[in-house]
C-alpha cells in the first residue's frame, strides 16, 4: 500500500514499555502528615507588625428599646420573687399546687365563682386537727348531717396542710375525696378558703338545702 506501512507488533512494543516503567506511586514523594503540612504552611506566615498597635475591643451587645425592655422586665420579676420569698409581697394562693376546688357536675359553675369570692357567709365550721382519718370521717359525716338539719348553706372544714407530716396532707386529700364521692349528693361545690379564713388549710363547702 502506497504511503502506509503496516506494523502489527508496534502496539505490543508500546505496551511492553509502559509495563516496564515504575508504578506512579513509587515516583511520588512520600505523603506528609497533617502536622507537617501545618508547620510548613505556618512557616510562610509573616506577622504584620502594624497590627500590634490596634487595641482589641470586644463586641458590644445591642442596647435598643427591646433589649432595655427585656432587661427591665427581668429585673422586675426577680425583685418580685425576692419580695415573695422574704415575705414583703403576698402570694396568690390560687396559683399554688395546694389550691383545691370542685363543683358537682349536677350543679352550676357560677356557684364555684361565688364561693371563691366569699359571697356566702360561713355559718358553721369543724376543725379536724388531731383526728385520725377514721375519726375525721365520722366527725365530718355527723357535722354535715347536722348542718343540713339546720338548713345551713355554707360551712367550713379545717383540715390543715400536713406540713409536719412525712405523708403530706393526708386529711386534706381525704376530705376532698369524701366531698366528691361519699357526700357528693349533699355538696354543690367546695374551694380553698380565703387567707383570712384559713387559706390552704381549709375549704368552703356549699351545701344543698
Amino acid at each position: 500500500m502506497d504511503g502506509f506501512t503496516y506494523r502489527p507488533f508496534s502496539v505490543l512494543e508500546g505496551l511492553k514499555k509502559r509495563l516496564s516503567e515504575k508504578p506512579l506511586s513509587e515516583k511520588l514523594p512520600p505523603a506528609k502528615d497533617d502536622e507537617e503540612l501545618f508547620r510548613e504552611a505556618m512557616s510562610r506566615v509573616k506577622e504584620i507588625k502594624e497590627f500590634r498597635s490596634i487595641p482589641y475591643e470586644p463586641p458590644r451587645r445591642k442596647t435598643g428599646p427591646k433589649a432595655t425592655q427585656r432587661k427591665d422586665e427581668s429585673s422586675s420579676i426577680q425583685s418580685h420573687l425576692l419580695d415573695i420569698v422574704t415575705g414583703k409581697a403576698p402570694i396568690d394562693i390560687e396559683n399554688t399546687p395546694e389550691y383545691v376546688q370542685w363543683v358537682n357536675p349536677t350543679g352550676r359553675a357560677e356557684f364555684l365563682s361565688l364561693l371563691q369570692r366569699g359571697a356566702f357567709s360561713v355559718q358553721d365550721y369543724i376543725d379536724l386537727h388531731g383526728y385520725t382519718v377514721v375519726e375525721a370521717r365520722e366527725a365530718l359525716e355527723a357535722f354535715i348531717r347536722e348542718a343540713r338539719r339546720k338548713t345551713l348553706r355554707c360551712i367550713k372544714i379545717i383540715h390543715g396542710r400536713g406540713l409536719r407530716s412525712v405523708r403530706g396532707p393526708v386529711l386534706k386529700r381525704a376530705v376532698c375525696q369524701w366531698l366528691e364521692r361519699d357526700f357528693r349528693k349533699y355538696v354543690i361545690a367546695y374551694t380553698t378558703a380565703r387567707k383570712q379564713d384559713g387559706g390552704l388549710g381549709a375549704v368552703y363547702v356549699l351545701l344543698r338545702l
